[in-house]
């Protein structure tokens, strides 16, 4: 399916936002006319190309295939001005691209949020914070949940532990060759992961963990997760979402469908993990247009792929 790409600008409280347009040709060329939109969310700091222009791909992969899809920078990031911002802070940056997307493709009646890391963070913030009924779909890679005890329970059940199960650990440990850091760290990390995450979402100002988890079990969008393999945020993640109470039976919610890539690192960047992630994409929107034409199809799917 061909597409054409144009760059376009938007403003945003007052500031000028530079984003990539992707769309298939008009209906009647090609393709359906109104395919999901994707709003495809960049993490920080960084713009709107991605590591190893994984958006760029990325973008003209769901374009060719009939999904009208925008990449933008953030306001103060990359091409667009204004002082730079973090995931907790670009709610507004969201919904103009939105708006920035609909009034380029008219088509587009719903949109599919794309995030990596603290893009899928923002991607859950902006659905708490909105509750835009535009959005019917979240394809989430990797979310971001770090806290200092997410982290140190990440470093102790894949890291220490394959350490304290190796007989060269131990001797150098007796002989005095395990750095008096590392020890240190070690006895750190075990005193975080014990003590556990902090306040709940009862405390006055919520976490925006919590405010993530809200979103993922108020909102009626189909949410796409995957999950790579050798990536502590990944595995920080699942700690995370098995731990506390406000995520319990969330990733198992009707509507989930999840995807383990077990040969992937974080930003997927070998080609194969790449493709696979533009496939899994590409068939998972197409699932979304189909239940919004009143098709069937799968409430809730759990499967482990191979990269």
């Amino acid at each position: 399916m061909n597409y054409v790409e144009k760059a376009i600008t938007f403003t945003c409280a007052g500031q000028t936002l530079v984003g990539i347009l992707a769309a298939p040709l008009p209906a009647g060329s090609v393709g359906p006319a109104h395919a999901t939109g994707v709003v495809l969310i960049v993490g920080g700091p960084q713009y709107r190309a991605g590591s190893h222009r994984q958006f760029v791909l990325l973008s003209r992969a769901l374009a060719a295939a009939g999904n009208p899809v925008l990449r933008f920078d953030y306001r103060g990031m990359g091409d667009s001005t204004g002082e730079q911002r973090d995931f907790l802070q670009v709610t507004p940056d969201i919904a103009s691209a939105i708006d920035a997307l609909q009034h380029h493709v008219p088509s587009v009646t719903q949109v599919a949020l794309w995030g990596l890391c603290d893009a899928a963070s923002a991607a859950l913030l902006y659905c708490h914070d909105t509750h835009d009924a535009r959005v019917r779909g979240l394809c989430l890679l990797n979310p971001w949940v770090r806290s200092e005890a997410t982290l140190a329970r990440a470093h102790v059940k894949h890291y220490y532990a394959d350490r304290l199960r190796q007989k060269e650990f131990w001797l150098k440990l007796l002989s005095g060759k395990v750095a008096i850091t590392a020890t240190r760290s070690l006895w750190r990390n075990l005193t975080l992961a014990l003590r556990g995450s902090g306040p709940g979402p009862s405390s006055a100002a919520q976490p925006f963990q919590a405010r993530m988890a809200g979103a993922w079990k108020e909102s009626d969008a189909g949410l796409l997760l995957l999950l790579s393999g050798k990536d502590y945020t990944a595995k920080e993640f699942l700690e995370f979402a098995a731990m506390d109470a406000s995520w319990t039976g969330l990733l198992a919610r009707p509507g989930v469908t999840r995807q383990d890539l077990p040969d992937a690192d974080h930003t997927f960047s070998e080609e194969a993990a790449r493709t696979q992630v533009e496939m899994l994409t590409i068939e998972w929107l197409s699932l979304q247009d189909r239940a919004r034409d009143g098709a069937t199809v799968p409430a809730s799917v759990s499967v482990s792929v191979s990269a």
